[in-house]
């Protein structure tokens, strides 16, 4: 029997676990399938407070760990594939092995889409990105790419074209998913080219790092190439949360819905970073409602004890 299982290791679960290891309730951490998170596939972070030279994400979330692990939060490898959330303790199901816990924090956090293409997941980070906060500020002077259709697409091109030499906005339809408004405002960016209908074939990256990509027309299958620096895509997020569909209640594209800071619809069960949160996405915020959760889940032991 555990005080608090916390479901994922990026920001959110990482903070979670420090200060609930501080409280002495001995936090259980399952990595989840994406163990240290976003952070683990960013390179260099530039916007976390406390580092004026930035610092690594792997870096970032080795430090975070080692600082759960000295107060004795204790970690255990494996995804979640079931939780039974009907009655206290909960049961949560990793791999072989079941837990069971007084509260539960659920920090499972979001997997950005990629395109899909072949050697994509080796890119992130060398010239590839699916944050523009993150990253737009290292292509200074340099031409880039953002893929997308939405408004996410149109806000990331707006927000590169401060850095950016050229950005090259690529759907693969004429027709956009996102408002007038986001659309007029990117077509009124002289720095910003739409090149439509266009799917990406392929990101170009001879020596390991991105310098441009091949584009096929899908009406004329004309084919194209563009020379450029780095390739955002923003074709969006999906939140890992699968295994609590029907027991927690989620928004209409599956993120968990928190009540007043960390709180949901079950007693005890606390909710923090990516997993409920589609707005803001960043490890600072994450941090935050990570520290959220954790001290929601020591007052409710507290006034659950016995």
């Amino acid at each position: 029997m555990n005080d608090v299982v916390i479901i994922g290791s990026g920001c959110a679960g990482l903070t979670a676990a420090i200060y609930a290891a501080r409280a002495n309730l001995k936090p259980i951490v399952l990595d989840g399938h994406e163990p240290g998170g976003q952070l683990s596939l960013t390179t260099h972070v530039e916007n976390y407070p406390g580092f004026p030279d930035g610092i690594m994400g792997p870096e970032l979330i080795e430090n975070m760990r080692k600082q759960a692990q000295k107060f004795g939060a204790e970690f255990k490898a494996g995804s979640v594939t079931e939780v039974d959330l009907r009655q206290r303790p909960f049961k949560i199901t990793a791999g072989k092995e079941t837990f069971e816990a007084q509260a539960l924090i659920v920090a499972a956090g979001a997997s950005a889409r990629l395109l899909g293409l072949k050697g994509e997941k080796d890119l992130i980070g060398r010239g590839l990105s699916t944050c523009a906060t993150c990253d737009g500020y290292f292509f200074r002077g340099k031409p880039i790419a953002v893929v997308g259709g939405g408004d996410s697409a149109m806000e990331e091109a707006n927000f590169l074209s401060r850095y950016a030499s050229r950005v090259y906005l690529i759907h693969r339809r004429n027709e956009f998913r996102a408002s007038k408004i986001m659309i007029d405002r990117a077509r009124a960016n002289e720095k910003v080219e739409f090149v439509t209908p266009a799917v990406v074939e392929e990101i170009l990256a001879p020596e390991g790092a991105v310098t441009g990509v091949r584009l096929r027309n899908p009406e004329s299958s004309e084919k194209r190439e563009i020379a450029l620096d780095g390739v955002f895509v923003a074709i969006g997020h999906d939140p890992n949360t699968t295994v609590f569909r029907g027991k927690l209640e989620t928004d209409e594209n599956g993120y968990l819905l928190a009540k007043h800071g960390s709180l949901t619809s079950i007693e005890g069960v606390f909710v923090a970073g990516d997993v409920q949160d589609h707005r803001y996405r960043q490890a600072v915020t994450a941090a935050g409602s990570g520290c959220m959760a954790a001290l929601d889940a020591e007052k409710f032991l507290e006034e659950h004890k016995g």
